[in-house]
């Protein structure tokens, strides 16, 4: 396969959704390849709107999507790439589509493609990873200056008429982000953005992330202190989460960790629900341990309607959303047009799934 004209269109597959809608996909493909032919095929799933995906299944070697493999089985059947979002992609999705060459997943990783099944077979998949880096380390930022200076209660204040004053009294009154240390647990794609965003407000910069090493020279330069996951704890007025899930960090945020915070200091989570305990975090919101709380993800997810946590007055809520960016849906289409041009042009992918 080249990326240059064969006399044969390429036949493409592209499954997405509300988010990650198909168009932008085949826009990215014709301006990156713009002397190839296309035999483009798409198929819209209803998500985020109706459909909800399965987080897991006993049966299956694959995690977080929607439908049922075979649900997709006569879409890509005479498919030579194929790109999805949240479908699943299992090893007998490669039998049933016996002409696939390529699958491109539009996520941070490949966790709804059997991906092991598709190396056997010769078949490279390719991913996003950092797609949404820019939006969440924003929404991250956003989050913590609601949560600490009051926004969404006094927006709600001046909506149902009480134009709550109280917020301007001392003992209600938010700090500043120049007078805040603010840890940030794990410094990947999201976690390195916060810190930049958050260098010129001027505050102080923890990071405790046991797989990265940085010089003295490294950190000076990026204007932060690496430290231990309890240095952070007890130095940090903020601590914000951005730790890939593993099993070594589920729940890695429980009742000791909060207890070693300072007293009146600040949780932000806008990684997944699975790295906070939300029963401790809850204890510590109700006792004043924690000043506050600002939360996209939960565990489970969405949270019970009744769960105490939401009835709180100190917490700023949002649905998951902190990677909802048009940015993110572009800049995956742009980086999944380059890596299948550059394997059709005999060439290593840049984000190969791992």
């Amino acid at each position: 396969m080249s990326a240059k004209p064969t006399g044969q269109p390429l036949r493409v597959g592209i499954i997405g959704d509300g988010f990650m809608q198909p168009s932008f996909f085949e826009k990215a493909l014709r301006e990156r390849m713009p002397d190839r032919e296309f035999d483009i095929r798409s198929m819209y799933l209803d998500w985020p709107l109706k459909l909800v995906s399965t987080k897991k299944d006993p049966v299956l070697p694959v995690i977080e999507f929607l439908g049922r493999p075979e649900d997709y089985y006569e879409f890509a059947s005479d498919r030579e790439v194929l790109i999805v979002h949240l479908a699943p992609v299992i090893d007998e999705t490669f039998e049933k589509a016996p002409d696939l060459r390529i699958v491109a997943v539009s996520r941070g990783g490949p966790v709804n493609i059997e991906v092991a099944a598709a190396k056997q077979r010769g078949i490279p998949v390719i991913n996003t990873p950092g797609r949404n880096a820019s939006a969440v380390a924003e929404f991250t930022v956003g989050s913590l200056l609601a949560e600490t200076r009051n926004m969404v209660r006094g927006h709600m204040s001046v909506k149902d008429g009480s134009f709550r004053r109280d917020f301007y009294h001392f003992d209600h009154a938010g700090p500043e982000l120049c007078e805040l240390t603010v840890g940030i647990i794990g410094f990947g794609d999201i976690g390195a953005r916060v810190a930049r965003l958050l260098a010129p407000f001027g505050c102080r910069i923890l990071v405790a992330d046991p797989y990265k090493q940085l010089s003295a020279d490294e950190q000076q330069k990026l204007g932060i202190s690496m430290v231990t996951l309890d240095e952070l704890l007890t130095q940090s007025d903020v601590v914000t989460l951005h730790p890939k899930v593993k099993p070594e960090t589920k729940k890695m945020i429980g009742a000791e960790q909060i207890a070693k915070m300072k007293r009146g200091s600040y949780i932000v989570n806008t990684t997944r629900g699975q790295v906070l305990d939300y029963d401790a975090l809850y204890d510590a919101l109700v006792s004043g341990q924690l000043r506050g709380a600002a939360l996209d993800t939960f565990d489970p997810e969405p949270p019970p309607a009744n769960a105490p946590l939401l009835q709180l007055p100190n917490v700023t809520l949002s649905p998951h959303i902190a990677g909802a960016s048009i940015f993110s849906i572009t800049k995956a289409a742009n980086m999944i047009a380059e890596d299948i041009a550059r394997i059709l042009d005999g060439q290593p992918p840049l984000y190969p799934a791992k």
